[in-house]
């Protein structure tokens, strides 16, 4: 499930910015992720390698078996993902 700020927002957005976000790459992320972590708010996150310079950032919520985007962000590599592949 997606939240209408990654419908309406987020997805959007990464068009604008020249990036090809669609609903199958963010859940391709949360599927297979090449890191995980949590927010700062311990929401956990999925990322995924974009290119050299750059991750996408799936930040997500599970309740009872399913899966809410709550929102995903392009982000330079070495802010958020480790340096551990999963």
């Amino acid at each position: 499930m997606f939240t209408k700020h990654v419908l309406e927002d987020s997805i959007p957005r990464f068009g604008k910015l020249g990036w090809v976000i669609t609903k199958s790459k963010i859940k391709q992320t949360l599927k297979d992720p090449k890191w995980k972590g949590f927010t700062r708010f311990g929401q956990p996150t999925a990322m995924s390698l974009m290119d050299e310079g750059h991750i996408l950032r799936v930040v997500f919520e599970v309740e009872d078996d399913i899966i809410r985007v709550i929102t995903a962000h392009i982000a330079r590599r070495g802010t958020y993902e480790s340096t551990k592949e999963n």
